[in-house]
């Protein structure tokens, strides 16, 4: 295999796994999902194709570029902007994962995020919460928790009575379970859950049930909250979904650590 058939065999190599990196995030939008974090990946992925479709072109450019030394300085500033989101992305991922793993070590009290209600049965993400969830009720029948979630427009009931009735159907008493329907977002889901359960005295120490991908941003939240730090118990996400809500979180800890 000479030169030019090296280069051609790689360069549709890589078009091949651009592709497919493109339709991974794509994937999500045949389930309605368009949200950040797969318009991002379908953006780099488009850019990655065009850059190997026309890189002959693209390397003539990058040569003229050079060419000039106010070229290299923008080159190597567009070079370091890169390197500098990739750590981020790596250390924001890092953190994610550990979030995602910091199960309680003793009985708290559970708060469970609520997620999309169709009409009045659960997502699969919220089917998937209040099942791990139910699991932890059930070995430890001492707690409380608190379902938090309100009612989109498009949504017949609360996510928290979704929650509720789930719970109930796995076998969890009513008297456990604490009803917080009037939040819109994460920020509020935690903050109302927070108030309730000092209302009503209960275990301070709180265990948040959610999503792995979105445990980490939620630990955030709750620390700007007050609280001395919280434990996790995570659901597990379809893995043709992860992606796109793995870098929507990035977005969404960057938000949290730059506005909060």
């Amino acid at each position: 295999m000479n030169i030019i058939e090296k280069g051609t065999f790689l360069k549709v190599c890589l078009l091949v796994l651009f592709t497919l990196g493109f339709g991974l995030f794509f994937a999500p939008v045949f389930t309605g999902i368009i949200n950040i974090g797969n318009s991002a990946g379908m953006a780099v992925f488009a850019v990655l194709i065009a850059g190997t479709v026309f890189s002959g072109k693209l390397f003539n450019f990058i040569r003229w570029v050079i060419s000039y030394k106010s070229g290299r300085i923008i080159l190597s500033v567009f070079i370091a902007a890169i390197a500098v989101i990739l750590l981020l992305a790596a250390y924001f991922s890092a953190k994610m994962i550990a979030a995602a793993n910091n199960y309680p070590d003793k009985p708290t009290t559970l708060i469970i995020l609520g997620c999309k209600v169709k009409g009045e049965n659960p997502s699969r993400m919220l089917y998937n919460r209040v099942t791990v969830a139910a699991d932890y009720l059930t070995k430890n029948p001492e707690i409380n928790v608190v379902v938090s979630g309100g009612q989109g427009e498009d949504e017949k009931i609360s996510e928290a009575e979704c929650m509720k009735r789930l719970l109930i159907e796995k076998g969890i008493s009513s008297d456990r379970i604490i009803v917080e329907d009037k939040s819109v977002s994460t920020h509020e889901n935690i903050s109302f859950s927070l108030k309730l359960i000092e209302e009503l005295r209960l275990e301070k120490n709180i265990t948040i049930v959610t999503s792995e991908f979105h445990q980490y941003r939620t630990s955030l939240i709750a620390e700007n909250l007050g609280t001395e730090g919280s434990y996790s118990i995570s659901s597990h996400t379809q893995l043709f979904l992860l992606p796109t809500y793995w870098i929507r979180e990035w977005f969404g800890i960057c938000y949290i650590n730059v506005f909060e």
